[in-house]
C-alpha cells in the first residue's frame, strides 16, 4: 500500500528526472553526444519544429537523430540552454507528463559571409512518457519566440555537413 509520503516521494524523483531528460536533450545536441540525445525520445517520437520550417509528424527517433546531427553538426560551436521547467501530470494517466521548458539556442558558424552568430529564442512544450527505461519525450513542440543574427545559418550548416560528409 502506498502512503501519502510515498507518492509524494515518487512525484519529486519523476519531477527530477523528467527535467533532467530535457536538460539531456540539450546537453546531447552541444555535445554532439547522438547517443545521449536519442536516449531523450520515444520510438516513434512526433516533433514539431515547424515554426522554423520543418515538417511536423511522427518520425522514428533515428531520423530524428539524424536530421538535426545534420543540422548541427556543420556549426563551427552551439550552446542549447533549457531553462526553467514547469512540470505538469495528468491526473488521469500518472505515466504521462508535460514539461514546459525556455529555450536558449546560440550558434556559432565561423566563416560565414551571413554573420557568424544565430540566436534562437522560445520554449518547447515536451509531452513526456514513462516507459520501462524511465520518461522520454514522446512529442515535442518547438515555439519560436524571436530569432536574432544569421537566419540563413541552419541552411548553411547543413550543407557544411553534407560537403565535408559527416554523418547526418
Amino acid at each position: 500500500m502506498t502512503t501519502d509520503l510515498e507518492a509524494r516521494i515518487r512525484r519529486l524523483e519523476d519531477r527530477v528526472e523528467i527535467v533532467e531528460q530535457v536538460t539531456k536533450y540539450a546537453i546531447g545536441v552541444d555535445r554532439r553526444d547522438w547517443e545521449l540525445f536519442a536516449a531523450c525520445f520515444t520510438d516513434p517520437v512526433y516533433t514539431d519544429y515547424s515554426e522554423l520550417g520543418s515538417p511536423a509528424g511522427s518520425f522514428a527517433r533515428d531520423e530524428v537523430v539524424r536530421r538535426i546531427s545534420e543540422a548541427l553538426d556543420g556549426f563551427t560551436a552551439t550552446q542549447h540552454l533549457s531553462p526553467n521547467h514547469v512540470v505538469e501530470f495528468d491526473p488521469d494517466d500518472p505515466d504521462r507528463a508535460i514539461c514546459h521548458s525556455a529555450m536558449y539556442a546560440q550558434h556559432l558558424l565561423e566563416g560565414s559571409e551571413r554573420g557568424d552568430f544565430y540566436l534562437l529564442r522560445g520554449s518547447y512544450t515536451n509531452h513526456m512518457l514513462r516507459t520501462p527505461d524511465g520518461w522520454r519525450i514522446e512529442r515535442i513542440v518547438q515555439h519560436v519566440g524571436w530569432a536574432d543574427g544569421n537566419r540563413g545559418a541552419v541552411a548553411e550548416a547543413v550543407a557544411r555537413t553534407r560537403a565535408k560528409g559527416i554523418r547526418g
